[in-house]
């Protein structure tokens, strides 16, 4: 950053809205719009628990939030139940069988467009089969009741916000490739659909009301998958009906850490955000003063730690049913020996990533948008659901409704060769077949005494490590209450490209501090989507949202 540039963004400092926040002593439901807060409260009041009002939310994300989510893509789901026990659900997607290390790479250089537009993006979505699998067995509510109401939305059409008209502006001439989607998204002259028009989505609609009755085997084994086939057949996809029907759900070991004196619930890999969430946590832990995270000082050291952690991020990290994942990245030791090569006065280089130890010995077991729910009775979700970038593949199943994903870029489609996000990957996260790509999605849940007192996550791709890890350390070590701590102005470094990336309503003071000690400083407006639910100390639920974002926040 040039001094020009620098002093010009010192003057232009701008301060947050307060975050949107509801409370209430029976239930809890935060998302990103309003009618998905709403299907979740409903299932609620209508005698389902928690786990109902996270897959009622889900499914009417996929309806008004499908640019982020939707039965198309992939998801992670944390489940608490009332008597503590931790389920989680990984339903990322799987590369298709016919997947190959190279298949993005044309005459020795890879093509980042093939991984993120079109018939070779998807992979095979799973978000459907976790949300079918919590329904049976931790729901109270038939999954055909969320079906048939998020099918009711999409056949009424919902408002199109400010937000979403942005979105569908930036992507237009994406989409315009594909005429399924076209005939959704724009309007027949070929123009973006507007603020303020009614969108509706009369096949989406449908494909709902027929897994109502069907089932979910009517998308990974039935007319769904087949039309999949044949259409990927037609344009040089790969996906095929026996990739869906082979898909599978994997239930996985919640990852545990300390913080301080809280359990620290985390995703483990194929999630990078559970794993990296918790080792810069452990580092922050070795400074026992409270990391207040309000001043130069602070900002510093855990921008330090967040480099760090990015850099082993970029060589470790990969799908543990296929690379060995050192769990030796979240040990205290190993957080120790990272945070001595913090320089507390200036900013210190990282050529390469750490290496903690037993690495070959001690291994983890083989767009996007967050919403939680919680419930009197004690169960909690925490729930982080993509298509991967904005509306995906930009691929919609003609007749169907369903938009794909391009969840086949958060591979390493070749080392060294960056992504959509900036993030660049090595071996352990090349393609492969049925393989998971690693994803930086991090639901997150925060116990204290055998109690849930946090449940939170973030969208906005390798960000919402640093907005999950942020909002913790203000609540825990600033003492804030959930929406302060949502409110704070964020920063992220994720090693490379080498920049501090933060929030002017940090204030001009603490940037020109970071300058001096050698930050190259991205400031900006403001990034990141992060809610969540937090336990007051009398026993209520609060909701709160993102001030950054629209979004929805109910209790009662």
């Amino acid at each position: 950053m040039s001094p020009a540039i620098a002093a010009s963004l010192l003057l232009s400092i701008t301060t947050l809205k307060a975050a949107i926040t509801v409370t209430g002593s029976k239930a809890a439901a935060v998302s990103v719009h309003p009618l998905a807060t709403e299907a979740a409260l409903e299932a609620m009041r209508r005698g389902g628990n928690a786990v109902d009002a996270a897959i009622a939310a889900g499914l009417t994300l996929g309806v008004v939030d499908g640019h982020n989510s939707g039965v198309g893509g992939g998801c992670f789901m944390l489940v608490r139940a009332p008597d503590g026990t931790i389920t989680v659900l990984d339903g990322r997607e799987c590369a298709p069988a016919a997947a190959t290390r190279d298949m993005f790479v044309r005459h020795g250089r890879a093509e980042p467009s093939l991984s993120q537009t079109g018939a070779l993006a998807p992979g095979v979505p799973g978000s459907l089969a976790v949300y079918d699998e919590a329904a049976r067995k931790f729901g109270r509510l038939p999954m055909a009741d969320a079906l048939r109401g998020a099918a009711d939305v999409a056949e009424q059409g919902f408002e199109i916000s400010v937000s979403y008209a942005a979105r569908l502006k930036g992507t237009a001439a994406e989409l315009a490739k594909f005429p399924a989607a076209r005939a959704i998204f724009l309007t027949p002259d070929g123009q973006p659909r507007r603020k303020g028009t009614v969108l509706k989505q009369a096949d989406l609609a449908s494909s709902y009301r027929t897994m109502a009755v069907k089932g979910v085997g009517w998308f990974y084994g039935g007319l769904f998958a087949e039309n999949v086939e044949t259409w990927m057949k037609a344009n040089g996809g790969i996906l095929t009906a026996a990739d869906f029907r082979d898909y599978r759900f994997a239930v996985r070991d919640p990852l545990r850490t300390k913080y301080r004196d809280r359990t620290i619930i985390g995703f483990p890999p194929p999630s990078s955000g559970g794993v990296h969430v918790a080792e810069i946590l452990n580092i922050l832990a070795t400074h026992e003063a409270p990391v207040k995270l309000d001043s130069a000082d602070d900002i510093h050291f855990v921008a330090e730690a967040m480099k760090l952690a990015f850099a082993d991020h970029a060589y470790w990290l990969g799908d543990p049913d296929f690379v060995p994942v050192p769990r030796g990245l979240i040990s205290e030791g190993y957080a120790r020996s990272l945070a001595e090569k913090i320089d507390r006065a200036k900013v210190a280089p990282v050529p390469q990533h750490g290496t903690p130890e037993r690495i070959g010995a001690d291994v983890f077991g083989k767009h996007t948008t967050h919403f939680s729910t919680a419930d009197a009775e004690g169960w909690w979700v925490a729930c982080t659901a993509t298509v991967n970038t904005t509306f995906g593949s930009k691929v919609v199943i003609p007749g169907s409704g369903i938009l794909l994903n391009n969840q086949m870029d958060d591979f390493s489609i070749q080392p060294g060769v960056r992504n959509a996000f900036g993030l660049v990957g090595a071996e352990a996260n090349a393609v492969g077949p049925r393989k998971r790509p690693l994803s930086s999605m991090a639901p997150t849940m925060v116990v204290r005494d055998g109690q849930p007192l946090l449940s939170l996550g973030a969208a906005g791709g390798p960000t919402i490590i640093p907005q999950v890890t942020l909002a913790i350390v203000r609540v825990l070590d600033g003492g804030l209450a959930l929406d302060k701590a949502l409110a704070a102005p964020r920063f992220h470094h994720q090693w490379s490209p080498d920049e501090l990336r933060i929030e002017l309503a940090a204030g001009k003071d603490i940037l020109a501090d970071l300058l001096r000690r050698g930050h190259k400083l991205d400031a900006v407006a403001s990034f990141g989507a992060c809610n969540g639910i937090m336990r007051l100390p009398d026993g209520r639920l609060m909701a709160a949202g993102d001030p950054r974002v629209p979004g929805s926040a109910g209790a009662y």
